[in-house]
């Protein structure tokens, strides 16, 4: 895989990554759990769709989605989705940064086996 291939799947990813940042952000934003009922869903869709992170959330998934796509188009399949995987490394770093999550060292190990599975993957 050469740099550019990796830079547009990289950068899917991140933005994967970011818009799951975003949407957890604007759910705590409404009060966190949405119970949706009968007669509650729609007072709910306008609450949820009026959140600013909730929007920028959907605007990184559809930029993510045509970056994503570039990159696809420059790379077989088998290399390209292990990469996604990435995006757990990258949300649980965004999830202590910025909206206060533990990262117990049980998920540091992990984050540890999934960084090892992606660089034994590039090198392919």
């Amino acid at each position: 895989m050469n740099l550019t291939t990796f830079a547009f799947i990289i950068s899917g990813v991140i933005l994967n990554a970011c818009a799951q940042l975003l949407l957890k952000a604007g759910t705590n934003a409404i009060g966190g759990a949405i119970h949706l009922t009968m007669s509650n869903w729609f007072e709910t869709f306008v609450k949820v769709v009026t959140q600013l992170p909730i929007l920028g959330g959907l605007a990184c998934y559809a930029v993510s989605l045509v970056v994503w796509i570039i990159g696809l188009s420059r790379t077989d399949v088998t290399i390209a989705y292990p990469m996604l995987s990435l995006g757990y490394v990258v949300s649980a770093f965004g999830a202590w940064m910025f909206l206060g999550e533990a990262v117990s060292p049980q998920r540091l190990a992990a984050i540890g086996v999934i960084v090892v599975g992606v660089v034994l993957l590039a090198r392919t």
